[in-house]
């Protein structure tokens, strides 16, 4: 497995589309955040805290996550290479775990450098460091979580075609529907309890609940069971693939 993940990271930097894929979630940041005007511009939004960055991400990471484990299969199945990963002496699990973890990391990677946005926003309040560390810790644990079962969709997804573009575009419809599929079918309902019930559901629901910083062992279990269920989804699917 840790070879599947070292493979897999290196393949990643090797490539200039890894950096602009990184570059891109980073720029697309900093110009809502810092200059496009807008409701996610912190100058205007008038508050010292970082929640529009965690407004923001989920739905940047919507596109970079499958952008980046589209490849994890698809390209394996292109190159004829996936046939050779299947009958060497490593378990399916581990080939599923490796791919998912090498993906899981490199999302982590483009997340880090937007720890700076932290030390700009504590020096922008009126006190200096006067802002809610326990939100900021929260929404980024929430993040993290949220990206993980991103991550096992993309991989899933990859699994779906030989075709890059397609499984980038099956990533990002099941992406978008986890996330805010359940909270659009929610408004159809008037009663207050069914919306409630229909939201849950959905993994939108589960991040703001965290990013609130309200760690609940209910909105954990729901992505760890997410991230598990597509991860066995993918388990499935190479297994019924003709090796």
């Amino acid at each position: 497995m840790f070879a599947i993940f070292k493979r897999e990271i290196r393949s990643f930097f090797t490539s200039p589309i890894g950096y602009l894929i990184v570059g891109l979630f980073l720029l697309l940041n900093g110009l809502f955040l810092w200059v496009f005007k807008g409701d996610f511009n912190i100058f205007e939004y008038g508050f010292a805290d970082l929640s529009n960055l965690f407004l923001l991400a989920p739905w940047i990471f919507i596109f970079l996550v499958p952008a980046i484990t589209m490849k994890s299969f698809s390209e394996e199945r292109k190159m004829g290479t996936l046939e050779l990963l299947l009958i060497k002496p490593i378990s399916i699990w581990k080939l599923v775990l490796g791919k998912f973890w090498g993906a899981f990391v490199l999302c982590i990677i483009a997340v880090l450098p937007t720890i700076i946005y932290v030390f700009a926003i504590s020096s922008l309040g009126i006190e200096e460091g006067n802002f809610d560390s326990g939100i900021v810790l929260g929404s980024y644990f929430g993040l993290f979580f949220l990206i993980a079962a991103y991550t096992s969709i993309g991989v899933f997804a990859s699994t779906t075609s030989d075709s890059q573009i397609i499984s980038f575009i099956v990533g990002i419809l099941i992406c978008f529907l986890i996330f805010n599929g359940f909270e659009a079918v929610s408004s159809l309902f008037s009663d207050g309890e069914t919306q409630q019930i229909v939201r849950g559901l959905g993994a939108r629901a589960h991040f703001d609940s965290i990013a609130r910083g309200i760690v609940d062992t209910r909105d954990l279990i729901f992505f760890i069971s997410l991230t598990l269920l597509f991860l066995y989804l993918t388990f499935q699917r190479l297994k019924q693939l003709p090796r």
